[in-house]
């Protein structure tokens, strides 16, 4: 453990800081913020009214439209010059949303990140290979200095040039890598291109963030880069990467490292809280921020929490995989669809591999969804066909048995009709170091 002193403090213990924290919080943005003061005031709360835990629900909700219309520093609770680094998030507005880090900040920034590198299995000497992007984006620098403070060797490669990634991959063979899971998948492939083994690469574990993904992603790069890979979770608006991580011990759950980040499950629809193992919307309430403080921020991921004592000794809450975002959501002639959901179909037909598209159109009046899937490659070998456009696939009775199970299967488990096309390997989307986009929404 990075501060073991810290991660394993007892909950009484740790209820207490996070209920002297959050008074202090309330009172520091309703002083420092015009923003909370006004929204505080309408909520009918006073600083002092708040006293334990128990008030949290009573406090109103911020939403990223409240940074939108805040843009760009309006949320900030500290004069611009006190801020030391301005990161944002791309907008599809046009206009990002923009968050600001004190020199404080900075350090609990660093120290929450090496907590999730430590409990990934990342340690002091080890070299870290980080490709996330650097920028605006707080992948790149949030990583960098966490692995720092651990006294990690970082490589700060970024995102992309995947030529580069697999030449110093093999040549300053690094012990950990950082990336988004689909990258990961991507560069399994091209080792498995190149005829590299496993076995061959120096890479122990990875840290991977940034989307959500399965336990079939996880089962592909583990095999495919021969390593163990656990979940970072984080969100520039709460502070970027190093909001919870996997221990690698468990694998089962993220812990948020709750002496910074007070955690809540609710309703989607009415916002109320939701019991410990129930799935809802996860809150945040930053509690040691000095630029930019945000209240019971909605962060629109899907998930669960637990308080099941962990294995690894950390007391900190567990949460579940992210299952979804409220606004990835798709409606398909009034069914509630995730990608996730997709996925775990997929992920019980051993002819495809994990790597499609949802494709969705408005024909006339109604909606049309299309999903794009690749069939693994003893399957493409074994069928013998170069391409598989829709003529082939009528004619050969595998190619068509096994497109009419999807389909059914979807229907069945989601209850939503698909178009199922089906993809010889490689002809899916693959990500470039960014973020994989899944959902092609054409209604729009």
């Amino acid at each position: 453990m990075y501060q073991p002193e810290l991660e394993t403090l007892p909950r009484e213990k740790l209820r207490a800081l996070q209920e002297e924290r959050l008074k202090g919080v309330v009172a520091y943005v309703y002083q420092r913020v015009p923003f909370y003061r006004r929204l505080l005031d309408e909520a009918g709360v006073r600083p002092e009214e708040v006293r334990s835990l128990e008030d949290l629900p009573r406090l109103p909700f911020t939403r990223k439209d409240h940074l939108r219309e805040n843009y760009p520093f309006g949320l900030f609770a500290v004069p611009r010059e006190e801020v030391a680094r301005i990161h944002a998030s791309s907008g599809t507005t046009g206009k990002p949303t923009v968050v600001g880090y004190t020199r404080k900040d900075l350090q609990v920034f660093a120290e929450v990140v090496a907590r999730s590198l430590a409990a990934a299995g990342a340690r002091p000497g080890m070299m870290l290979h980080n490709a996330y992007g650097y920028g605006l984006f707080t992948g790149g620098l949030g990583l960098h200095g966490g692995a720092e403070a651990l006294g990690m060797t970082v490589v700060p490669v970024s995102g992309g040039m995947t030529e580069r990634q697999i030449m110093l991959i093999q040549d300053f063979r690094p012990e950990v890598i950082s990336c988004t899971p689909s990258y990961a998948q991507t560069l399994a492939e091209e080792f498995k291109k190149r005829g590299v083994s496993p076995e061959a690469l120096s890479v122990e574990y990875a840290v991977l963030g940034a989307e959500p993904w399965t336990e079939a992603i996880r089962k592909q790069v583990d095999e495919g880069l021969g390593v163990k890979s656990t979940n970072i979770y984080g969100l520039s608006e709460i502070i970027g990467p190093g909001v919870a991580n996997e221990c690698v011990e468990e694998r089962q759950g993220s812990h948020i490292w709750e002496d910074h980040f007070l955690p809540e499950v609710v309703d989607p629809d009415t916002g109320e809280p939701l019991p410990e193992g129930r799935v809802g919307v996860l809150v945040f309430t930053t509690l040691t921020k000095e630029a930019m403080p945000l209240l019971r921020y909605w962060t629109g991921d899907l998930t669960f929490l637990t308080y099941e004592a962990c294995t690894c000794g950390r007391t900190h809450v567990r949460m579940g995989p992210i299952l979804g975002r409220t606004d990835d959501m798709l409606i398909i002639r009034g069914v509630n669809v995730y990608p996730t959901q997709v996925e775990a179909v997929l992920l019980d037909i051993p002819e495809v591999v994990p790597y499609y598209q949802i494709v969705v159109r408005r024909e006339g009046t109604l909606d049309e969804a299309e999903l794009k899937v690749e069939v693994s490659e003893p399957f493409f070998r074994e069928i013998g066909q170069e391409v598989l456009s829709d003529e082939v696939i009528e004619a050969d009775h595998r190619l068509h048995a096994l497109r009419e199970r999807i389909a059914r299967k979807i229907k069945d488990n989601i209850g939503v009709t698909m178009k199922v096309t089906l993809l010889p390997p490689g002809q899916a989307p693959r990500s470039e170091g960014g973020k994989l986009r899944r959902v092609l929404d054409l209604r729009k």
